[in-house]
């Protein structure tokens, strides 16, 4: 009786009746067999592929004859892939395969064997129990539970499938194994499989134990050899130090401590009772060799002139005087305190092309240190910092040591950068290993998982840099003492390229000698319209791009012979030839006082930005929207500025909006840029109530700072980015919270020069400031001027 079943190829293995296996089934047509199957009688049809690299079978690529089995138990694996338990049941023949539906099917029918046992079954079943009990003796892959199993079958028919099932043979011969129906036939073929391959064992196993012999025997001679060589070496006839007195030798010119000393030799002994070409001993040399080229004592000294530092630091950095001041503060403590002084770790925060690496070189330059660079941007591996034990394969110490053995000394400058960027996953958590590392209480004893002897890292000097703070794990942070490095100015960026970046591209572009001069308007124009960042990075490729063109300029006219050009002088006219038109557009601020739109300030990780929020009412049925790329701290300011403007309606002027059939639409422009943060909530108001009472807003003010449903405003931070990025546009006063007037107070004074700061604490003096027209409140907010 013919039966329609769904169809399971299998790869690499045949699958015979009686035996329950489990089946790890991924591809999508075995998939849907399996659902197929499960949701009918769980009867499967299990047949072989005729070649195991064929991933979608056809019909040519299946046998005919396979199993007919039933799923007891189907498991779904977290790697995508499904466990299938099914249990052989009869031989089965497959008249035809159908693989038009998603899963393969076939007219299957059952192979049946009737005729009744002959009195030489018996004996062939207990010979081939016999055979496949030194079988399993002799293969060391095959369990010896395997023959206990076996020991109480007395169906014939059973008994060969069962073994036959168990032997390690090609798929071709299993399968010719299946196709035999006569239990009589099927067990002398497998006894023939089982004698040639029992034959095959022994010759394995014999070529085996000569082969350890062999070894053994080498083993004896090396142990005699060396014997040998230590009795010569006894009586003064060696051939000279060997490895092992060199090995002596560096140990003791690496100057260790007592107990890492004794750990080497340890170590050097064991190494000298090895086989030098065995992997233990490739193991243990390493690790002496380690040992011995750490700078256990070696260290740098010191160039502590406080005076020969700040001319290298102005040499090398224009502007930031802050760090400066704090790297001399560091010179002249320890020209005082020599070894007493305790450890500092400085970490430089700033936006992108600042000079945060360059400045730790600088440092490094003006100690008289080393300086070695490890970047940790990410890292996710514990073992990066700590090493992996000695026991993987390959296994080295950590970078922190592979940096200090590439300076050379224990007291380099070591620049850890982009220590914000660090990662973490199922392999550990490389900053909580930087938390002994950069704690001057602990890395006096900083012991590596390779090494497993402490190392003192308490003189190296740690420098780390990152471009935010709030991603640094907050024990981590407080570790390191934050020095900020903000956003040049346009007039810094002139005097930095003057006097580093220029004289360096035109080095580096062969023209030194015809020197062209760009001019400072020029600079300017580089600067205002075709760079927009808190660094000099971009500024550096501009003046590149310059210098490439008056080479290719330069080399077109010599070929032609003709004359040498003068000196160039390139002035903004000249800038569209050689960069192009301008493609950075400012924000387009209002001109004229515009209803329902204020200026507020943001903070970027390139220094401040100035942005233009707008409002508008409508009537409608009391939707409130937000667009623009807002994030949802940003939306929830909005919120909260609108809920001070419902709660305070009447002291506002709003007592007449019915804000039921009110809608109202903000809106940030440049919709393509994310937006996020609550610095904008005073702004958002601002805007809200000058659509809502329709006055206009004054277009020379710019405003930040978190606004509370009580109308507090509270402070923010990036102020010094902020108000310089006002600076920039042309506005020259700045409405900011009363708790920020510190942070005011703390900038340089060209920085607040032509500025003019409010400072409030309420949102109705916000209002007073910002609105054209009648005033909101009577408050009069303190107001900082700077001069003109």
């Amino acid at each position: 009786m013919s039966l329609l079943l769904p169809v399971l190829p299998i790869r690499d293995m045949v699958l015979f009746p009686g035996v329950i296996v489990p089946l790890f089934v991924g591809r999508p047509r075995s998939l849907k067999a399996i659902e197929e199957a499960t949701l009918q009688d769980k009867k499967l049809f299990v047949v072989s592929q005729r070649d195991v690299r064929v991933d979608d079978p056809g019909p040519e690529d299946l046998y005919r004859v396979g199993t007919l089995c039933q799923v007891l138990q189907v498991v779904r694996i977290p790697d995508g892939t499904t466990k299938v338990l099914v249990e052989g049941n009869l031989r089965a023949q497959a008249s035809d395969y159908d693989f038009q539906r998603e899963f393969v099917s076939a007219e299957v029918d059952p192979l049946e064997y009737e005729e009744p046992y002959s009195s030489g079954t018996e004996p062939l079943r207990r010979t081939v129990l016999e055979q496949f009990e030194r079988y399993v003796n002799l293969h060391p892959k095959i369990p010896s539970e395997v023959q206990v199993s076996l020991a109480g079958v007395e169906d014939p028919f059973l008994a060969a499938d069962l073994v036959a099932s168990h032997l390690l043979v090609r798929i071709q011969e299993k399968q010719a194994l299946l196709e035999i129906l006569d239990p009589e036939r099927r067990l002398e073929a497998i006894l023939k499989s089982l004698l040639r391959e029992n034959d095959l064992l022994e010759m394995e196993h014999s070529i085996h134990d000569r082969v350890r012999q062999e070894m053994e025997k080498g083993h004896r001679e090396y142990y005699l050899k060396e014997q040998l060589k230590a009795i010569q070496e006894e009586l003064g006839q060696g051939e000279g130090p060997g490895e092992i007195e060199e090995y002596r030798h560096r140990i003791s010119k690496a100057k260790m401590p007592k107990e890492v000393e004794r750990k080497a030799l340890h170590e050097l002994d064991r190494f000298s009772k090895m086989p030098p070409m065995s992997a233990e001993a490739t193991v243990v040399r390493t690790y002496i060799d380690w040992l011995a080229d750490l700078p256990w004592q070696q260290q740098s000294k010191d160039r502590l002139d406080v005076e020969l530092a700040r001319t290298v630091l102005d040499e090398d950095h224009y502007g930031l005087d802050e760090v400066k001041g704090r790297i001399l503060e560091f010179l002249s403590v320890r020209k005082l305190a020599g070894k007493e002084m305790r450890g500092h770790v400085l970490c430089f925060v700033g936006p992108p092309g600042v000079g945060k690496t360059s400045l730790a070189r600088s440092i490094a330059r003006s100690l008289n240190r080393r300086f070695v660079h490890m970047s940790l941007g990410g890292i996710r591996d514990e073992a990066e910092i700590r090493g992996h034990r000695r026991t993987y394969v390959g296994a080295l110490p950590g970078r922190i040591l592979q940096k200090i053995r590439q300076a050379g000394t224990r007291n380099p400058v070591l620049l850890l950068d982009e220590i914000d960027k660090v990662g973490s996953d199922f392999r550990g958590d490389p900053s909580a290993a930087l938390l002994e590392v950069l704690d001057p209480e602990q890395n006096h004893a900083f012991t590596d998982h390779f090494l497993e002897v402490p190392f003192d890292l308490s003189r190296v000097m740690f420098l780390t840099t990152a471009n935010v703070t709030h991603s640094i794990p907050r024990p981590l942070l407080d570790r390191m003492e934050v020095i900020s490095i903000p956003g040049y100015v346009a007039e810094e960026k002139v005097h930095i390229a003057r006097r580093h970046l220029l004289p360096k591209i035109l080095r580096e572009n062969g023209l030194e000698d015809l020197a062209p001069r760009i001019t400072d308007r020029a600079l300017e124009k580089i600067i205002g319209d075709y760079t927009r960042e808190a660094g000099v990075r971009n500024l550096d490729r501009q003046l590149s791009r310059i210098a490439r063109k008056l080479a290719r300029r330069i080399v077109e006219n010599q070929e032609r012979k003709e004359t040498p050009p003068v000196r160039v002088t390139i002035g903004p006219q000249q800038l569209k030839t050689f960069l192009g038109a301008p493609k950075l557009h400012d924000t387009c601020l209002p001109q004229e006082p515009p209803v329902g739109a204020a200026v507020g300030l943001a903070w970027t990780e390139s220094g401040g930005d100035v942005l233009l929020i707008e409002a508008v009412h409508m009537k409608g049925k009391g939707h409130v929207t937000f667009t623009g790329n807002l994030g949802e701290i940003m939306q929830e300011s909005a919120q909260a500025a609108l809920g001070y403007l419902r709660g305070h309606a009447e002291e506002l002027g709003l007592g007449e909006i019915r804000w039921d059939e009110t809608d109202l639409h903000v809106h940030v422009p440049e919709g393509a840029i994310p937006k996020d943060g609550p610095s904008a909530g005073v702004t958002l108001a601002l805007a809200m109530l000058s659509s809502l009472l329709e006055r206009p807003v004054r277009p020379d003010v710019a405003l930040t700072g978190e606004i509370t449903l009580r109308g507090a405003v509270l402070p923010v931070g990036g102020i010094r980015e902020k108000c310089l990025a006002a600076k920039r546009q042309g506005i020259r006063e700045v409405i900011l919270p009363q708790a920020n007037r510190v942070d005011v107070e703390e900038m340089a004074p060209w920085a607040r020069k032509g500025m003019s700061f409010h400072f409030v604490s309420q949102a109705r003096e916000v209002f007073h400031l910002g609105l054209l027209g009648p005033g909101a409140s009577p408050a009069d907010p303190a107001v900082e001027e700077e001069g003109k």
